[in-house]
């Protein structure tokens, strides 16, 4: 059973990076990848951290408060270049990129052994 003050951070880190992978693969799929470049650099780099985030809170990991503290960083830096953009995948990606830098922001706070 998943750790209950995980709950809520460990579904916004999993939407979170189920949105920026398909963020990333819509992005490749613009007419103006170049420009995209840096969008889906971070959209992978989210989603990588969304996950681990995710494996670690789940695990109960003493290391779990600093994933989250990296994971809200990298999910305000992806969602901030996100919102540069008006496709509507972008806009979605940077909304759940949003709601989890929030939340794990809280959880880097409360997770601390």
């Amino acid at each position: 059973m998943i750790n209950e003050q995980y709950e809520s951070c460990i579904k916004a880190c999993n939407e979170c990076a189920i949105e920026c992978e398909s963020c990333a693969t819509a992005c490749l799929r613009e007419n103006d990848v170049k420009m995209m470049a840096r969008c889906i650099n971070l959209d992978r780099d989210c989603a990588k951290i969304c996950f681990t985030a995710s494996a670690f809170m789940s695990s109960d990991s003493e290391f779990a408060g600093e994933l989250c503290r990296a994971c809200a960083e990298i999910c305000r830096a992806c969602g901030e270049e996100c919102r540069k953009f008006k496709m509507e995948h972008c806009q979605r990606c940077a909304a759940a990129c949003e709601r989890c830098a929030e939340e794990c922001e809280k959880m880097a706070t409360v997770a601390t052994h």
